[in-house]
Order: structure tokens, then C-alpha cells, then sequence
């Protein structure tokens, strides 16, 4: 069923309970006006996680889009991005180096992205779907004494940490590069979003350990507060076709890809959007704990 808001010029069909729309009447390669681009970050801001389906866009179109939303960040602090493309990262399914962990990109950093745009380029027959959560609802989902205790912690995201161990020698050469440089961030475990205002669990797999605590009481509050951001309720699943293109809120989701397409192909486009720095409910804001200020990774860390 489709679904059209009173204020858009495109339909909006919704796909998840809590997250996830499908846009369905915009051409991504065509020239958007500006209002245009105002009502798809509304609808951004209200599913979290927008699917565009069949748009066929080029890197150019990719880059062009997500620029739409603000500066654009480079691919990734740390792992190269495709040849001739500063700002892509190739999201590439090789054997070793998949991605299959829930997270948030690049929360590592002072200043992680704003949103992320996902293009598929290659995609499996079966398996191979993204996943995306939305951490407003699993915040709304804490019984209130957990909601209170949430509300004051703060937790360290780092992007060196015990990995299980590389599979392949390409993984391996994946793992160092993706700890060439260290980063530890210290973020609130519940950040407020700029736009909407909302209350967010911020964590995800970057999120190592919480502020006063030991590792084991660390571990075990973060599987416990996970597991709200994981429930069912909480997640769409995207199923991709060549030609796709997704963006989502990284200041308000986290996301998935599940490693269940064998060896099969699987090449996706990321593209992502420069963030701010988080902030607490108390308003106290994120900051680096180790590694520099990631300013050769983003405008918004100058």
C-alpha cells in the first residue's frame, strides 16, 4: 500500500513499523529542487531509512545526491576508497572482510556522519540484504529504571579492538588497514538528535566499553542495552536489486549485513554525509580520547 504525506511531492511507502519507507515518484538523476530535497530530509528524519529503488545513478549521481544534505566526508578514516574516488567506499563482500556486525559508521571519531547513502552495484540472488535498526525506539523500549540509568552513561567507541580472527590473507590486509591509525572517542551512551530532538541509544559494535566500569560490567550493560536496539520490532530489512539506493540516518540507526550469500559477489557504493558532534541529554559533547582529530576524514572535525 502506498501511502502519500499532505506536505510531499512524492509518495511514501512505508515498509517497517517503526523504520524504513520506500520513495517512490523521485528520479535521483534529475536535478532536485530544493524543496524537494527539504521534504525527503523530513521524511529521512520521520522513517530513519530511505529506499529509492531502480535509479540506476553512477558514482557522479551518488556523490551528487548525498551532497545534497551536506559535505560530503572522505570514504573512511582509515581503509581506501574505490581508485579516483576520494568520497566512495567500496562496501566489497569478499570472503573475510564482511561486515556482519551491527554498528553505526564510523562512530570511532569526534564527529561520525550524518547519514550514509548505499548504492548496489553487484548483487547476490539470494542473501546479501542490509539491515537497519532504529535506536529512538529501542531507547523508547527501556523499561524506565534502564532509561535512567542510560541517560548518564557514556561509553568509548574505538576501532581497535579483539576482532575474531582474519579468515583470509585479504582480511588480514583489510584488519590493518583498518587500525592504522587508532581511535578512541568517548560519546553519551544516549545522544540527542539535532534535527528532531529525539532521545537515541548510541552505540553499537564500536562501543567497547563504559566510562567508570570494568570490561565485564561493560560487556554485560552493552548487551543488555543492544538488545533493545536489536529486538525485532525495531528493524527493517532492505532486499536489494542492482540499481538501488539507500540512505539512512547514521545519528539514529544502526545497521547489519548478514554474511549469507556464500561466495557469492556482492559490491555496494557507500557515500557518506558529514555529522556534528554528538551531544548528551545533559548537552555535555562527544570528545577524542586517542588519534587526531580526523580532519583528513572529515570537514566537520575542522
Amino acid at each position: 500500500m502506498t501511502t502519500t504525506g499532505s506536505s510531499t511531492s512524492f509518495d511514501i511507502r512505508r515498509i517497517g513499523g517503526r523504520i524504513g519507507a520506500e520513495i517512490i515518484g523521485v528520479e535521483l538523476t534529475s536535478d532536485l529542487d530544493p524543496a524537494l530535497v527539504t521534504e525527503i530530509n523530513s521524511a529521512l528524519l520521520e522513517h530513519k531509512a530511505l529506499v529509492f529503488r531502480n535509479q540506476q545513478l553512477d558514482d557522479a549521481g551518488q556523490l551528487r545526491f548525498a551532497s545534497l544534505f551536506g559535505e560530503l566526508t572522505t570514504a573512511h578514516p582509515t581503509v581506501p576508497s574505490v581508485d579516483g574516488q576520494p568520497n566512495i567506499l567500496p562496501v566489497d563482500g569478499d570472503e573475510g572482510i564482511r561486515a556482519n556486525r551491527w554498528h553505526t559508521d564510523v562512530t570511532f571519531v569526534r564527529t561520525p556522519p550524518k547519514a550514509s547513502t548505499l548504492r548496489s552495484i553487484v548483487v547476490p540472488p539470494y542473501g546479501g540484504n542490509t539491515l537497519i535498526a532504529n535506536t529512538a525506539a529501542a531507547y523508547r523500549d527501556l523499561p524506565a529504571p534502564l532509561r535512567e540509568l542510560a541517560d548518564k552513561l557514556r561509553a568509548v567507541h574505538t576501532n581497535d579492538y579483539d576482532y575474531a580472527a582474519p579468515r583470509s590473507e585479504k582480511a588480514a590486509e583489510h584488519r590493518k588497514h583498518f587500525v592504522s591509525r587508532k581511535y578512541r572517542t568517548e560519546h553519551p551512551l544516549v545522544r540527542v538528535h539535532p534535527e528532531s530532538g529525539e532521545r537515541g541509544l548510541f552505540i553499537g559494535g564500536f562501543a567497547q566499553s563504559i566510562v567508570g566500569l570494568g570490561p565485564s560490567d561493560s560487556r554485560d550493560l552493552l548487551r543488555l542495552f543492544q538488545s533493545y536496539v536489536t529486538r525485532p520490532e525495531n528493524i527493517v530489512r532492505v532486499s536489494w536489486t542492482p540499481g538501488d539506493l539507500v540512505l539512512f540516518d547514521n545519528r539514529i540507526t544502526q545497521h547489519y549485513a548478514p554474511d549469507d550469500y556464500g561466495d557469492l559477489p556482492r559490491l555496494l557504493h557507500r557515500v557518506t554525509v558529514a555529522g556534528d558532534v554528538p551531544a548528551g541529554i545533559d548537552g555535555r559533547l562527544s570528545h577524542a580520547v586517542e588519534g587526531d582529530d580526523a580532519a583528513h576524514y572529515t570537514p566537520a572535525a575542522a
